[in-house]
């Protein structure tokens, strides 16, 4: 309630958005980045009358949200959630609700902003110029994943975007002064931001002066902090804090209502005229925009061809003709090369033909490998938007949000750091699984093949926790040209988010002449090497580095007379999506003799070894030792592979 007249002023008065089309390319994007306020948005889709769309990019004509799904706030199946929820409900621009993930998401659909931009505007064709706002609140500035993100927001000078604080000094457990005393004005403006402030949240007049502030601001991002005072319900008098969060009682939503001068009995309750001036404020303003925006559109298909169909495959999540047409088949070659550089050499190939395939890392560009290197590429900085290289800064949480924003904003955005790392960003991709937004996380340094750095950066548990992430593509390959097949997967999935794990070390490149072609990739997991004739005695099961391992024990036990099979499996989760007749053609029922090999837990493998089969993985932490002293010491090689073979034969 106390944002309520905030909201309604930046909706009914600046926000550049058409309710009849919610999707609309260049709208403003509002994040609620308090998301248990869920019911303010709510409330504004259904006041503003927002279309409901579906996942084809198709208006549907229905309302987002219904009276209905108001009444049924919270309950199963209903449109208006817990928290709000992308995909789920129209008009929703991300799922938010962990606190400072919105905030950090909104900077990436400021820096997608940016960057189109750069990309399709032309003189007379102002294609994309939209701005960003964020509402947050204390427990968001608490965070330190705001902090990350406003950091680098400063830094990039993203003037299209403003960030709302709503300074109620009431969090959970009660009062701020408890946990949080700082001058959140004074660090924003150490970040280069432009900070306003409003002392009253009910006055729409200094309001609407400080929404014009931001907007004749262009030169850095604005906070603007609104003094505001939560309405709670205070069941128990003694305990007025432990309330927070909980609705009004009867009580007191009737003397509010008196005090409104609304009909105290009335629930749910929407006079027509409310429906009509929110239609002739933000419906007119916002039809009128999105009209003009598509006549402009229609006139650039003309003049610029090429980047309209660019913008049009963009906006819809499709790839242009010939994207894969560059993709290198690495030859045979025993000594191999790093999987981090085989994927730079796909990824640059693929970038050149996907103009909107952009990303970077948190600071190890250098080590990931993930530097788009061709003519043009560039670096995105406050200076030159148009960048495809971007520096995120040792900031792996905010990266991952970010990533999400931009993917929302229907670019193609890829990050990349160390496995190990992966932890600091697991909240974000979790997100990212949940919205079913196809941002692309690039892992190298995947195992102990790390050596000397230690077991400080040696990821153990890190393939099964990422594993565990419902909706989110696990693929770890096994040579250069299970990485060129592996990106192939990548490029053309339209709502999975994707980690992709790569080695330091070299790899083997296998002869594929010899061995089955890397295309098995797409099935998740393929029959790489097999017994003659016949059934093999015992399978050989492996992602990535301890592939080639495999092949190597594979072929001393034919010369024993053993019949063995090694499987590839990249990712369990492209694997689980085949059908049961693939799946036991790769991994048949009748041979119970199974060896899982995997620098890393072996949570999980029991589903593919069975019970009686054996993991050869790591049951601690690493060490800091060369590559070859760990893989001895903790039993990855091709002598440990043979006899694990041959004791589950016996």
């Amino acid at each position: 309630m106390a944002l309520a007249p905030v909201t309604y002023c930046l909706w009914q008065r600046f926000l550049r958005f058409d309710p009849e089309d919610p999707i609309w390319p260049n709208r403003d994007r509002f994040v609620l980045s308090i998301g248990h306020a869920s019911m303010l948005l709510y409330s504004m889709l259904h006041l503003t009358g927002v279309k409901a769309v579906n996942p084809a990019y198709e208006t549907l004509g229905e309302v987002s949200v219904a009276l209905d799904d108001i009444k049924n706030f919270r309950q199963l199946d209903s449109k208006c959630p817990g928290h709000p929820e992308y995909r789920w409900t129209s008009g929703i621009e991300t799922t938010t609700g962990p606190l400072g993930q919105g905030v950090a998401t909104s900077v990436g659909m400021a820096i997608a902003g940016r960057w189109m931009a750069e990309y399709f505007n032309r003189p007379d064709f102002e294609m994309f110029d939209y701005d960003v706002y964020a509402i947050a609140g204390d427990g968001c500035m608490m965070e330190g994943l705001s902090s990350e993100a406003a950091s680098l927001a400063g830094h990039l000078k993203l003037s299209n975007l403003c960030w709302i604080y709503d300074n109620n000094k009431i969090t959970i457990e009660g009062h701020t002064e408890w946990a949080f005393s700082e001058d959140v004005a004074t660090r924003f403006l150490g970040y280069g931001w432009n900070v306003l402030r409003v002392g009253d949240a009910n006055d729409l007049e200094t309001l609407e002066r400080a929404f014009n502030t931001f907007k004749n601001t262009g030169d850095r991002p604005t906070l603007l902090i609104v003094d505001s005072h939560i309405a709670y319900g205070a069941p128990n008098k003694q305990d007025t804090h432990a309330a927070h969060g909980e609705p009004l009682g009867e009580e007191e939503i009737r003397l509010t209502k008196r005090n409104y001068g609304w009909p105290e009995d009335a629930k749910f309750l929407v006079p027509d005229e409310v429906i009509q001036h929110f239609q002739q404020g933000i419906g007119q303003r916002g039809h009128g925009l999105r009209e003009a925006w598509f006549a402009r559109f229609e006139a650039y298909k003309t003049q610029y061809p090429e980047l309209a169909d660019h913008l049009y495959r963009m906006q819809t999540r499709r790839l242009p003709d010939g994207w894969d047409k560059d993709l290198p088949e690495f030859p045979a070659d025993a000594e191999g090369d790093a999987g981090r550089n085989a994927s730079a050499t796909v990824l640059n190939a693929i970038a050149q033909n996907v103009p909107w395939l952009i990303g970077g890392s948190a600071d190890l560009t250098p080590s990931t490998k993930t530097r788009l290197t061709f003519e043009g590429a560039g670096d995105f900085t406050a200076d030159d938007y148009s960048g495809r290289n971007f520096h995120f800064g040792i900031r792996e949480h905010a990266m991952g949000a970010i990533l999400n924003g931009m993917s929302l904003s229907k670019v193609r955005p890829f990050g990349s750091g160390f496995l190990i790392f992966s932890d600091y960003a697991r909240p974000a991709i979790r997100l990212g699984a949940l919205m079913e937004i196809p941002v692309i996380h690039i892992f190298t340094h995947d195992s102990i093949g790390v050596g000397e750095d230690g077991p400080t950066h040696q990821p153990v548990e890190h393939l099964a926790s990422l594993r565990a992430i419902p909706g989110l593509i696990v693929l770890r390959p096994a040579d250069a040209n299970e990485v060129t097949e592996a990106w192939r997967v990548i490029m053309q999935l339209h709502h999975d988010p994707v980690v992709l794990i790569l080695t330091r070390q070299n790899l083997p490149t296998l002869d594929r002449s010899q061995y089955a072609p890397a295309s098995g990739v797409a099935k998740g997991a393929y029959v790489l090497a097999d017994a003659d004739e016949g059934l093999p005695d015992v399978l050989l099961l492996a992602s990535g580095s301890e592939v080639s391992l495999c092949i190597e024990a594979y072929e001393q036990l034919k010369t024993e007379g053993i019949k063995a099979r090694v499987v590839s499996m990249p990712s369990w989760e492209l694997f689980d999506r085949q059908d049961q007749a693939y799946q036991d053609s790769v991994i048949p029922l009748d041979v119970t003799a199974r060896v899982a090999v995997e620098q890393a837990s072996t949570l999980g493998w029991h589903r593919y070894v069975g019970l009686h089969g054996h993991t050869i993985g790591m049951q601690t932490f690493g060490a800091s030792a060369p590559l070859k002293a760990l893989q001895e010491k903790f039993g990855f090689t091709p002598d440990s592979v043979v006899a694990a073979a041959k004791a589950q034969l016996a």
